[in-house]
């Protein structure tokens, strides 16, 4: 049994982050801040009380008679007695004789052949420090987002803003830094948890390096360009970030609708029939052609808004070198793209399953863009090669242009199986 290192990794998060901001608003009352300080205090707050709750509601605590433990979570020390509690079961385990042991069944990955399922007994005290590491994965992923993101990103406009970093600002700005990058990385893992539900998922640690790395350096160059693009032009942000949450919020939807799969029957009787693990609300599929195009559109849109903050800047920007800083934060976006690529191709846990390799689906995806622009210069030839009867001609160039099979097979398909 793994020791439950994830869960005081993510309960250290917490608890630093909470308290380096409660030391950052009381500087800022002594300073007479009031709005930084309320800011501070809300993005601190609001979050550890969504995250007491969520521990709650994960551990199904409201129907069972605890009230100190319901206590504790009302004054924000629910993380750490949930901890202590882990850790207690842990150093428990093989102490006492256990009375209910269950059987799961999950299959390895294959190296030749076909894979192989395999039985294995699970105690009691095992499967409550399973649901201890779920619910903290969660509200790691819970945090990063709600809480971590928006004071990563106030704390870093007011040091634009007044051209400087204080050590209390700069050490709440690197744990939320953390902080993200942590809940990203839990984000993912349990994506190919639930992708790949039925195999037995074991990350290397070149696998959590190159996440950190990936997510480390797309979160930071993405902060820092909506700070630097809302510091000259304020008004525009809020469009920005409500088309980008809308952009995520719907897509999953759209392709839901798109794929024209049911939802489960009777959900009106039980809500546990609603699982995030069923097989028919999944997709198995590992879409290149999808991946290349959001890293495509996210490139595009970060240049995009670093030029109008560099025609827009002011001389207040005159300490800062603005071509170097642009070159930076779009270097560190390739840098993301890069571990991205690394993880992809020799460290994803599951990449034995993958019918494709992602050098052949950006092949593929290359073949599919050159594919787009060959038609459309095929359109503009035939319109105008017309002969004396009003009849089409084709030249010999405008003939190999012609889309074949598996190019029309990828415009149909767009992605490839795992």
């Amino acid at each position: 049994m793994r020791l439950p290192f994830s869960i005081f990794l993510s309960v250290s998060l917490f608890t630093a982050e909470t308290t380096a901001a409660l030391y950052l608003s009381s500087t800022y009352h002594s300073a007479g801040d009031k709005v930084w300080q309320q800011l501070t205090l809300l993005f601190s707050l609001v979050p550890s009380m969504l995250v007491q709750l969520a521990l709650i509601f994960f551990h199904r605590d409201l129907g069972r008679d605890r009230p100190f433990i319901l206590l504790l979570h009302m004054l924000q020390f629910g993380p750490i007695v949930r901890c202590l509690e882990a850790f207690w079961t842990y150093g428990s385990v093989g102490r006492v004789e256990e009375s209910y042991v269950s059987i799961t069944r999950k299959k390895q990955m294959p190296r030749r052949g076909e894979p192989e399922e395999v039985e294995r007994q699970v105690g009691q005290a095992e499967g409550k420090l399973v649901t201890h590491r779920a619910a903290f994965a969660r509200t790691a992923v819970m945090q990063a987002f709600l809480g971590s993101a928006p004071q990563l990103t106030l704390q870093l406009y007011i040091c634009v803003l007044q051209r400087g970093v204080s050590v209390g600002r700069g050490t709440l700005m690197v744990i939320s830094l953390l902080s993200i990058v942590y809940g990203a990385l839990r984000c993912n893992i349990l994506a190919i948890k639930i992708k790949y539900d039925e195999y037995q998922v074991s990350m290397s640690p070149s696998a959590y390096l190159c996440i950190f790395m990936w997510r480390s350096c797309e979160i930071a160059s993405r902060v820092v360009v909506l700070v630097l693009f809302s510091s000259v032009l304020k008004v525009w942000v809020l469009p920005v970030v409500v088309v980008n949450f809308l952009a995520f919020f719907f897509y999953p939807w759209i392709l839901f609708w798109r794929s024209h799969s049911p939802f489960p029957q009777h959900i009106e009787k039980t809500l546990t029939h609603v699982k995030l693990s069923d097989p028919d609300l999944i997709n198995k599929s590992q879409n290149w052609y999808r991946m290349v195009v959001y890293y495509m559109v996210r490139f595009i849109e970060n240049a995009s808004l670093l030029l109008i903050w560099y025609i827009y800047r002011t001389d207040f920007y005159e300490f800062m070198s603005a071509p170097l800083l642009m070159l930076e934060l779009l270097g560190a976006y390739g840098a993301c793209i890069f571990f991205m690529l690394v993880f992809y191709q020799s460290c994803h846990p599951c990449r034995r399953l993958f019918m494709s390799s992602m050098s052949q689906g950006f092949e593929d995806c290359c073949a599919l863009l050159c594919l787009s622009c060959s038609s459309a210069e095929l359109t503009i030839d035939s319109h105008k090669e017309v002969g004396p009867r009003g009849e089409v001609g084709t030249s010999a160039g405008a003939r190999s242009n012609i889309p074949n099979d598996r190019s029309r097979e990828l415009l149909n398909g767009g992605g490839h199986s795992a």
